[in-house]
């Protein structure tokens, strides 16, 4: 990232606004690692939408691993970048955020207009009866199930965070955990309110992201390797309308052939220059 580069990205905002698309760089720096590495490669196994559904077993040791890291995700707080693009809206330099993100840590910052392209880990949903609590309660219910679970969950917890606000676990120590069912109808069915690898971003909502890319001067990608189709379709929807994308990441993505400017960057330094160079604070 050059002074030239800052330059060159501040002039292209001057025609606005714009989307804002981001991704898992958004928030490491706020404590929360990412799936992939600076060149895509990904760095854990999620679990998939599928192993989800057809395994009682596999709903369990998510929601003992999601137990054992809630405290951890659910403490984090926006770092620098997320202060910036809540700047940026603020300013009228953007109209909306579109997030791959599950942490809602845009909206702490204070950004009004943001899609929650993949959901939210503070919510969960039934997926019998589709009805939606919210996670603390969930994760009360939990301890309230698996009272000598807590300790093993504490020790966990010191350990690396996983991406989804989860941690490993042996698989000792989830020998006899109860995992939580629906507080609504109490089925077995309890998912947190997101979209799983190999599941389908609702149709509605990626509407209404195609929507605020067609009302945009241009289209900013922070923090995303693009590596998913769900964040990279925008990219080629602007594209293809001749609507400039900038984007700011580690690495190379998937979405440079589209792009006007790419700068290779940390957000929360690039950012809070940006903001500064477009009349922000420093």
């Amino acid at each position: 990232m050059t002074v030239a580069d800052l330059d060159r990205l501040a002039g292209l905002l001057a025609d606005r606004p714009w989307c804002v698309l981001t991704g898992a760089g958004m928030s490491t720096d706020s404590g929360i690692p990412d799936y992939r590495g600076p060149d895509g490669t990904r760095r854990v196994t999620p679990v998939t939408y599928h192993e989800f559904v057809r395994s009682p077993a596999v709903r369990a040791r998510y929601w003992a691993r999601a137990y054992a890291g809630w405290h951890r995700f659910r403490g984090a707080r926006p770092n620098a970048a997320h202060r910036a693009v809540a700047w940026l809206e603020d300013a009228g330099v953007a109209s909306a955020v579109i997030t791959q993100n599950v942490d809602r840590l845009h909206q702490d910052a204070g950004s009004q207009h943001v899609v929650d392209l993949h959901g939210t880990l503070q919510r969960t949903v039934c997926l019998e009866c589709g009805a939606r609590a919210h996670r603390d309660d969930v994760h009360a219910t939990i301890e309230h199930l698996n009272p000598s679970f807590a300790r093993i969950a504490e020790d966990a917890a010191r350990g690396r965070a996983r991406p989804d606000g989860d941690v490993d676990l042996p698989a000792a120590a989830l020998e006899g955990f109860v995992a939580p069912s629906c507080p609504a109808c109490g089925a077995d069915a309890l998912k947190p309110d997101v979209v799983f690898f190999g599941e389908s971003v609702p149709k509605p909502r990626v509407e209404r992201c195609f929507a605020l890319v067609d009302a945009a001067r241009g289209l900013l990608v922070l923090g995303s390797s693009l590596t998913v189709f769900s964040g990279y379709r925008f990219v080629r929807h602007a594209a293809a309308r001749g609507v400039p994308v900038a984007i700011i990441t580690r690495g190379t993505t998937r979405g440079h052939a589209d792009a006007a400017l790419t700068l290779d960057a940390g957000l929360s330094d690039a950012l809070p220059a940006l903001v500064a160079r477009l009349g922000g604070p420093p």
